[in-house]
């Protein structure tokens, strides 16, 4: 009888989104595939350090069921290391006791289209060409930013997750019209549908997946999430009415009308951040793990 991971959150994760290989990844990039599969080798025994969404995977492996003790949610490394390589990844995660037991490593060629059989809610990764082609299949998927600081250790036994709203929540349907008429028609658009639901963005099934892990019995105040947006009011109602319509809450929502997001972000601490542009990343990696959702007209 084959095992499955139905009922498990499911995800899926790169090598160098999990551990920092980013001195072995010059390597590859100087010096190409044979000098880089000899420095994995020589260092076979060393443990790697973390990378930016290792605080996220430690805490959501650690989620049990109440009922049988059963893991609750399944990471499974997808990684473009050679098998040998591999063998220093899955070595690095028993090191920290990490329970991750499955991997596919396809040595230079891209690995997302296993997310299909894996059944994904999310792929994380330091390639945007794989990112890009999770986000067009329907997988939420963001390319961490390898420069963030590190996750905060003061809630070592709560997953807090910070989300944009559109493009990332939502789809990018009032960000167009944002850059199309500026924020005066923005506003008014946002206005007019106030009771009109947004779209689904690319990380609804993400958030709607943790949703349903925070309601089961055990993991009562185990899952903090934020949204984290430009909006301001008037057009925080169409936002809140939004996660209404499609009953997920969230546990803090912040409308910063245009503030730099990373001084909040700093406060919020955040395992990991899902924003759709690159300079919000960029103001929010100086503070917390941060990731790229190239999805949207901002990414066009």
């Amino acid at each position: 009888m084959s095992t499955s991971l139905d009922g498990r959150l499911v995800v899926a994760i790169s090598s160098r989104a999990l551990f920092n290989f980013e001195e072995e990844n010059r390597v590859f990039e100087a010096q190409a595939d044979r000098e880089y599969r000899a420095l994995q080798r020589q260092r076979l025994h060393e443990p790697a350090l973390p990378g930016v969404a290792f605080s996220l995977v430690r805490k959501l492996l650690d989620f049990k069921s109440s009922q049988d003790g059963k893991p609750l949610v399944e990471v499974v490394i997808l990684s473009r290391n050679d098998p040998t390589s591999g063998l220093r990844v899955f070595r690095s995660a028993q090191h920290y006791g990490l329970p991750i037991e499955r991997g596919v490593f396809t040595r230079g060629r891209s690995p997302w289209s296993y997310l299909r059989p894996l059944s994904a809610h999310l792929f994380l990764s330091a390639n945007e060409e794989d990112v890009c082609s999770a986000l067009k299949a329907g997988v939420p998927a963001a390319r961490v930013w390898p420069q963030s600081a590190p996750a905060s250790a003061e809630f070592p036994n709560e997953v807090r997750i910070a989300f944009d709203g559109d493009a990332v929540l939502f789809s990018d349907e009032a960000e167009r019209v944002f850059r199309e008429g500026g924020l005066p028609a923005f506003q008014a658009h946002e206005r007019d549908r106030a009771t009109e639901p947004l779209p689904d963005g690319p990380f609804k099934p993400f958030l709607a997946a943790l949703h349903r892990l925070q309601q089961m019995p055990g993991l009562e105040g185990r899952i903090r999430t934020a949204l984290v947006t430009a909006r301001s009011a008037p057009a925080h109602e169409r936002a809140i009415r939004t996660l209404m319509e499609w009953d997920i809450d969230v546990d803090e929502a912040l409308f910063l009308g245009g503030l730099a997001k990373g001084a909040f972000l700093k406060e919020f601490k955040p395992d990991l951040f899902f924003d759709d542009q690159t300079g919000h990343i960029e103001s929010a990696a100086a503070h917390v793990p941060a990731g790229h959702v190239s999805a949207g007209v901002a990414n066009e």
